[in-house]
Parts: structure tokens; C-alpha cells; sequence
């Protein structure tokens, strides 16, 4: 490729990042420090999408997009919100036992929309704790402050009351007490999860635990080889923006001679080949344009553009192979996969610009489009309203992994993430390679 079209894509890739993460200086509350679940007027906060932000302040650091006092100030305010919010068995308490209902609302961080205390969307936002606290290693008193917090919310976290006395860690709770019946068992983005309630410093599971979530894996062979199969880009794409699992392992891997990182690079690997045949006929779909994951859509039969009749599923988790498909695409998944098929994703977004140009809504993706749909006038069909805090999240961390590693590095440097992937049966790269408990951090990092 002409070093001009690098410098161009790179140009690009750099201002698109940069628009994903001012999402979170836009839609963060000054008081609470939640951010909305969506960029719709009224959204809820989302605890997930708050957890993203805390992981990406310090990538806004290092890219000169904010102080990292102004950063600081927003990752405190945020963490003494959620330590100083109520935590019972009431309704509208914004948590319990640690843990923290999925939606709450962003200016008093109550319970909103009936939504479940959420044991996975926890583990993500104490992913953003923790990514936050090793990056603000400082001695002025935010940062210190900020390290105290951290170590507090996650050491609250009852991840043992999760399990309901079963082997492996339930989906979440209702108030005023009871649990869901669904359970974290097989291969999904509960694998961040699991590792943070491993090394937690308080109410840890048991490695045993890990074992039974693992029994539920599906694998499947792909040209011979087995593969992990989970359909939804995402599950494999989210627990890997905070673990470095280039080369890691654990027991139901190594027995197949592979790993986390790889098997990600075949599950996108899949979804090209899926797009390619395109057994569905939907407009678009090839080799460079690619991406099923999960995402709203249009509900119901509806005509689509070339008058055949299509079933739209809403919002669902589509994937490949073997998952749901009705056209309905996530443009986000180039810059998600940048750390794992540069060239592809590079390739992607370079059609998708020339193709489809009215996908970016104030520079941001929004979370799905399905050309086939006859929606509007140009040939995106139809685009998603919603602009995602999700999506913009993984954007800017998994660029920021593909660029620099800054957002590896960090977790890699706390040893609770360490102690987690070693009592799941973890080992090789670089837990093998013997980085030491304070990692390889980013040199900005002792500033402060």
C-alpha cells in the first residue's frame, strides 16, 4: 500500500477515535459522572458505558485531547458517586453488595427502566476503576484519591453472593431479592468477568468455578482446526479491550493448541467469509463489508429494497456462523478488530467511505445500518439513531491497543488481573514472560 494512503488512513482511523471519545466528555453528567447508555435526548446512564469512559480519560490524556487534571476531576467525580450511591435492596438504589443496576439515571443514579442488578455490566465498570487507577499513579490528591476509590469498589464487590450457591456466576439479581434464573456458563464476554472475581481482594470465586463456566464452551472445527464459536462479534471483542490475551491460554485452549487472541482473529476471519457468500442475498455484504454483532434494528416483515419480503429482529445478537442475520450490520467492527486484522479493517473502512458516506453522525459511527432496507435516500438504508456509548468505547480503546497498547499495558500492570488469569489456568505470553507486577506503563503515567 503507497505510504500516502497509510498516512491517509491513519488520519482518519486517528480523527474517528478522537470523535468516539469526546462522546464521553459530551454525554457524562458533571455531578454524577454517569454517561449515557445512547447520545438519544434522556437516555439512561449505562454502567457499561461508564466503565468504557473511565478507560478511555486516560487515552484522551495521552492523545492531548484533555488535561490529565481535567481527566483526573472527571474519573474522581465519578468513583465517589458510585461509592457514596445507595446500596441496598430498595428498588431505586443505584446498587447492592457491590454490584450495580445496568441503567440508572444519570443526574440522581437511581434505578431506571426496571433494569437488573447486572453482575457482567459491573464487571465492566470496575474494569474502568481499575484501568483508571493504574493509570493515575500520581501524588497529588485526586490521583491518590482515585487509587483509594478504585481499591474500595472493587474490594465491595460480593462477587461469591453472585454465584446463589451454584458453580458458576448467575446474570444478575432483581430487587428486592431475586436472582436471574440465567447463568454465565460458556464462552461470552463474561470471560472479563470471571478473571476480576478471581482476583478480586475480597469475596473471590474458586478457580473451580472458571472450570464449570469453561465446560459450556462450543467449539467447532473450522478447516480442520477447532474454533471457539461465540457468533456476536462482540463477545469476543469486549473482555479483550482490557486482557492482553496475545498468546494466553488456559487448559481448554492449550488442549487445542491455540488461544484467546487467535481465536478472535478466526471469528472475524469467519464473519468475512460469511459476508463473502452472503447467503442471505443482503445489499452490500463482502469481504469489505463485514460485521455482525449485537445492535437495534427495525422490528417485523418489511420490504426490502430489491421487493423481497425480510423478517427485521429488533434488537438481537447477530452473528456468525450460526447466528441471526437480517442485514442489519455494526460499522464499528473495523476499528474494533484494528489490534486483530489491521488489514482487513483498514481495507474496510477505506469501502465504507467511499461507499457509504453518510454513516458518520458528528464524526461517530452509530450502532448499526442495514443497506438493504429502502430507508432513505442514499445508500446506507437504514441507519440507527443511536449513537452508542458501547460502541464509541470500543472504538477508542481497541485503536488505542492497536496503536500504542496503552489500555493492555495498564491492566497488565495490576496484580489483581494477573492473580485472575492465573487462578483461571492462564499462562504463556506475558504472564510467561515474566513482566513483573507494575507491567510496562506508558511513561506519561508517573506524571502528577
Amino acid at each position: 500500500m503507497p505510504q500516502r494512503m497509510e498516512n491517509t488512513e491513519r488520519f482518519q482511523i486517528d480523527r474517528l477515535q478522537q470523535t468516539a471519545f469526546g462522546y464521553f466528555l459530551e454525554h457524562s453528567d458533571p455531578v454524577t459522572g454517569l454517561i449515557a447508555d445512547t447520545a438519544l435526548p434522556g437516555a439512561p446512564a449505562s454502567i457499561a458505558a461508564t466503565g468504557f469512559g473511565l478507560s478511555c480519560y486516560p487515552i484522551g490524556v495521552e492523545r492531548g485531547w484533555l488535561s490529565r487534571s481535567d481527566a483526573a476531576r472527571r474519573v474522581v467525580t465519578t468513583l465517589r458517586f458510585l461509592a457514596l450511591s445507595p446500596q441496598s435492596r430498595h428498588r431505586q438504589a443505584t446498587g447492592y453488595r457491590g454490584f450495580y443496576h445496568h441503567f440508572l439515571d444519570m443526574r440522581t443514579g437511581e434505578r431506571t427502566w426496571q433494569s437488573e442488578l447486572s453482575t457482567v455490566d459491573t464487571a465492566l465498570l470496575i474494569a474502568g476503576c481499575l484501568t483508571a487507577s493504574a493509570y493515575f499513579s500520581g501524588r497529588d490528591a485526586d490521583e491518590c484519591e482515585i487509587r483509594a476509590l478504585a481499591d474500595r469498589l472493587y474490594a465491595r464487590v460480593d462477587w461469591r453472593w453472585a454465584l446463589n450457591r451454584g458453580d458458576t456466576l448467575t446474570m444478575g439479581w432483581r430487587p428486592p431479592g431475586r436472582f436471574l434464573k440465567h447463568r454465565w456458563r460458556g464462552y461470552s464476554e463474561a470471560l472479563l468477568l470471571y478473571v476480576l472475581a478471581l482476583g478480586a481482594p475480597g469475596h473471590s470465586i474458586e478457580p473451580e468455578h472458571y472450570a464449570a463456566f469453561a465446560e459450556g464452551h462450543d467449539w467447532i472445527p473450522v478447516d480442520g482446526r477447532p474454533h471457539l464459536h461465540a457468533a456476536p462479534l462482540f463477545i469476543h471483542l469486549f473482555p479483550q479491550a482490557w486482557l492482553d490475551l496475545r498468546g494466553l491460554s488456559d487448559r481448554t485452549m492449550r488442549e487445542r493448541g491455540t488461544d484467546y487472541f487467535e481465536n478472535t482473529r478466526r471469528a472475524i476471519a469467519l464473519q468475512r467469509d460469511h459476508a463473502r457468500s452472503n447467503p442471505g442475498g443482503f445489499a452490500g455484504y463482502g469481504e469489505d463489508l463485514w460485521g455482525l454483532s449485537a445492535c437495534h434494528a427495525p422490528r417485523g416483515r418489511l420490504r426490502l429494497a430489491d421487493g423481497r419480503q425480510q423478517r427485521l429482529f429488533g434488537y438481537v445478537n447477530r452473528g456468525a456462523p450460526y447466528g441471526l442475520d437480517d442485514g442489519t450490520l455494526v460499522p464499528w467492527a473495523p476499528l474494533a478488530c484494528l489490534p486483530f486484522e489491521p488489514d482487513a479493517a483498514q481495507a474496510s473502512l477505506v469501502h465504507m467511505a467511499d461507499s457509504y458516506p453518510g454513516l458518520l453522525s458528528e464524526g461517530r459511527f452509530p450502532g448499526g445500518f442495514n443497506p438493504s432496507l429502502a430507508a432513505g435516500a442514499g445508500p446506507e438504508g437504514w441507519i440507527d439513531a443511536r449513537v452508542v456509548g458501547l460502541d464509541q468505547g470500543i472504538v477508542v480503546m481497541m485503536i488505542e491497543n492497536w496503536q500504542s497498547g496503552l489500555s493492555w499495558a495498564l491492566m497488565r500492570s495490576m496484580p489483581a488481573i494477573r492473580l485472575g488469569l492465573e487462578r483461571a489456568g492462564f499462562d504463556g505470553g506475558w504472564l510467561q514472560e515474566g513482566e513483573g507486577a507494575c507491567g510496562n506503563p506508558p511513561a506519561s503515567r508517573a506524571r502528577g
